[in-house]
C-alpha cells in the first residue's frame, strides 16, 4: 500500500509536468497564424509580400478575409502595442476586430491606429493570392476569375495549388483558363527546357493580348535559345491572331459609326433630294429628338419607374412626331416662301438652327442631360482578343437599317411614296396630272425631319445630350448625301458605312481630326469625277 501510494506520489507530478510542456507547446502551431497576421505589420514592402505569403502558407481559412481586408485598406495596427486589427470607420474612431479570434477589440481614434500601406506590387500579388485561394470554390465563375488573377499574377509559389485544382476541374472554359496561368508561370520560372517548350506551346493557343506580352517578355530574356526561339515563333502567331480581331473589331466600328451617319443622313437626303433645300437646321431636329428622350425617360423615372425599360419604345415614335411637325411647320413657315434661292434657304435655316439652341438652352440650361440605357441595351460581348461589341451599338446599327428599310416600303409601296418620287424625278410633270407638289413638299419634309429625331433617340444612347448635338454630325451628314448621290437611299447607305468604315480605319494612322481632313478631301477629289455620286436619281427635272 505504502509501495502505491510513493508511486502515485511522483507518477502525478510528472503527468502534470508533462501536461503543462504539452499545453504550452500546442500553442505553437496555433500561434502560426496569428505570427503571420502579425508579420504584415513590417517596415518594408518587401517584408510585407514576404508575410503574405507566410500567411497563405498556413493553409488557414481565415488568412483569406485577412487578405481581403489588406487589399481594400482595412487592416490597421494599433501604434501603442503594434497589434493587427480589422477596423471599420465609425464616426470619428475605429472599431477593431481581432482577425485570429473574430472578437471586438475596442475602439481606437485616427491617431491610435493606422493603416497598413500597400502598392501596385503587392495588389497584384494579393489578387494573385486571393484568386489562387479561390481555385476550389464551388462556383465556376469565381474559379475563372480565379484563374485569371493567378495568370496576371504570375506567381511560381501557386503553382501547387493550381496544379491541385487542374486536376478536379471539370469545366472545359476554367479548364483553358487554368492551362493557360500554368503555362505562364512554367514558361518564365520553370527550370526543364522541354516542359518550357510545350509552355510556350499552350501559350500560344491563346488569342490574348496579355499573352503575346508574356511570350515577347520570355523571347527577349530567357537564357535558353530553344525557349527564346519558340517563345517568339509563338508571339508572332499570337500577334498575327490580334491583327485580325483587330481589324475585325475596327469594321464594328466602322459600322456602328457609319449606321449613326446613315440616321443623322437619311433625313437630309429625303429633303435635300426632292426639294433641293440645303436645311442647316437639320441637326438640330436630331438635337430634339434626343430632348425628347430626355423627357420620356424623365416622365418614366418619376412615374414608372419599373417600366423604364419601355421608355425608349415610347420615345421614339414620340420624337417622330415632334420633330416631324416641328419640320412641317418649318417647311410651311419659312422654307416654301424661300424655293429656287438656296442662299438665302442656307441662311435661313442656318439661323433658325441658332434660335432652337437657346431655345433648348433656355428651358433645359446648357449642361448635358442624363440619359439612361435600358438594361437590354447595358452591357457589351467582350472576349479575350480584346473585342468588345457594345449592346447599344448593336442595337443602333439594327435600328438604322430598320429605318431604312421603313423609308424604302414608304417611298416603294404608298401613294405618298410614288407621289414624292413623282415630285423629285418632275415636279412641274407632276403638278400637271394633280399631285399638291406643296403639301408633298411640307409632308416629305416632316418626314426628313421626323426620321432625324428618330436619329436624335438613337444617338441620345451613346452621346452626349447637349443644345449642341446636332452640330456634330451636320457636316457629316452633308458628306454623306452628296457622296452617296443626292435624294437616293441606297446611296445614303453605302455612303455612309464606306465613310463610317474609312474613317474608323484611318485614325489609328492619321489621328481622329485628319482622318475626317483626309476624307473630306477624298470626297472632294471624288465629286470632280462624279458631281451626282455615287447612285444619282434619273429623271428628266434631276438630269437638266
Amino acid at each position: 500500500m505504502l509501495r502505491k501510494f510513493f508511486t502515485f506520489s511522483w507518477v502525478l507530478p510528472l503527468a502534470i509536468i508533462l501536461g503543462l510542456v504539452t499545453a504550452t507547446s500546442a500553442p505553437a502551431h496555433a500561434d502560426e497564424f496569428s505570427d503571420a497576421v502579425q508579420a504584415l505589420n513590417a517596415k518594408s514592402k518587401k517584408q510585407i509580400g514576404q508575410a503574405i505569403d507566410a500567411l497563405v502558407a498556413t493553409g488557414d481559412e481565415r488568412a483569406v478575409p485577412v487578405l481581403e481586408a489588406l487589399l481594400n485598406g482595412k487592416l490597421f495596427y494599433r501604434k501603442a502595442d503594434k497589434q493587427v486589427f480589422f477596423a471599420e470607420k465609425s464616426g470619428k474612431v475605429y472599431v477593431l476586430t481581432d482577425p485570429v479570434t473574430g472578437k471586438e477589440a475596442g475602439e481606437a481614434t485616427r491617431k491610435e491606429a493606422k493603416k497598413i500601406g500597400i502598392n501596385n506590387k503587392l495588389r497584384g500579388q494579393l489578387k494573385g493570392v486571393l484568386g489562387a485561394m479561390t481555385l476550389m470554390s464551388p462556383d465556376s465563375a469565381k474559379r475563372m476569375k480565379a484563374a485569371d488573377e493567378v495568370f496576371k499574377a504570375n506567381s511560381p509559389g501557386m503553382l501547387p495549388m493550381l496544379e491541385k485544382a487542374l486536376k478536379r476541374e471539370d469545366d472545359a472554359d476554367v479548364r483553358d483558363r487554368m492551362t493557360r496561368a500554368r503555362a505562364a508561370i512554367v514558361l518564365e520560372y520553370g527550370t526543364d527546357t522541354q516542359a518550357r517548350i510545350e509552355a510556350a506551346k499552350v501559350l500560344g493557343d491563346f488569342t490574348d493580348p496579355d499573352v503575346s506580352a508574356l511570350l515577347s517578355k520570355v523571347a527577349a530574356n530567357a537564357d535558353d535559345d530553344a525557349v527564346k526561339a519558340m517563345a517568339q515563333d509563338m508571339q508572332v502567331s499570337v500577334e498575327n491572331r490580334l491583327a485580325t480581331w483587330a481589324f475585325v473589331g475596327n469594321l464594328f466600328q466602322g459600322v456602328s459609326l457609319g449606321s449613326v451617319l446613315l440616321l443623322a443622313a437619311v433625313g437630309l437626303a429625303i429633303t435635300f433630294g426632292v426639294m433641293g433645300v440645303i436645311n442647316m437646321a437639320h441637326g438640330e431636329m436630331v438635337m430634339l429628338g434626343a430632348y425628347t428622350t430626355f423627357v420620356v425617360q424623365e416622365i418614366f423615372r418619376n412615374n414608372f419607374p419599373g417600366a423604364f425599360d419601355w421608355s425608349l419604345a415610347v420615345a421614339v415614335p414620340m420624337a417622330f412626331l415632334v420633330t416631324g411637325l416641328v419640320g412641317i411647320a418649318i417647311e410651311r413657315g419659312i422654307i416654301r416662301w424661300l424655293y429656287g434661292r438656296p442662299l438665302e434657304t442656307l441662311l435661313a435655316t442656318w439661323g433658325l438652327s441658332l434660335i432652337l439652341q437657346q431655345l433648348i438652352r433656355s428651358i433645359f440650361g446648357p449642361t448635358n442631360q442624363e440619359v439612361g440605357n435600358p438594361s437590354w441595351m447595358s452591357g457589351a460581348i467582350e472576349t479575350s482578343t480584346g473585342l468588345v461589341l457594345t449592346y447599344n451599338r448593336i442595337w443602333i446599327i439594327v435600328f438604322s437599317l430598320a429605318v431604312l428599310v421603313m423609308l424604302a416600303l414608304i417611298a416603294r409601296k404608298t401613294m405618298f411614296g410614288l407621289q414624292m418620287r413623282a415630285v423629285t424625278q418632275n415636279r412641274s410633270m407632276a403638278s400637271s396630272m394633280g399631285i399638291r407638289s406643296g403639301w408633298v413638299d411640307a409632308l416629305t419634309f416632316g418626314l426628313g425631319s421626323g426620321i432625324a429625331g428618330m436619329a436624335g433617340v438613337a444617338l441620345s444612347q451613346i452621346d452626349n445630350v447637349s443644345p449642341n448635338l446636332g452640330q456634330t454630325y451636320i457636316i457629316d451628314s452633308f458628306m454623306v448625301v452628296v457622296f452617296g448621290g443626292v435624294g437616293n437611299l441606297w446611296g445614303t447607305l453605302v455612303g455612309a458605312f464606306s465613310l463610317g468604315i474609312v474613317n474608323k480605319f484611318l485614325e489609328p494612322y492619321a489621328g481622329a481630326v485628319l482622318a475626317k481632313i483626309l476624307v473630306l478631301v477624298g470626297i472632294i477629289l471624288f465629286i470632280q469625277k462624279r458631281p451626282r455620286g455615287l447612285f444619282a436619281l434619273k429623271g428628266r427635272a434631276v438630269e437638266s
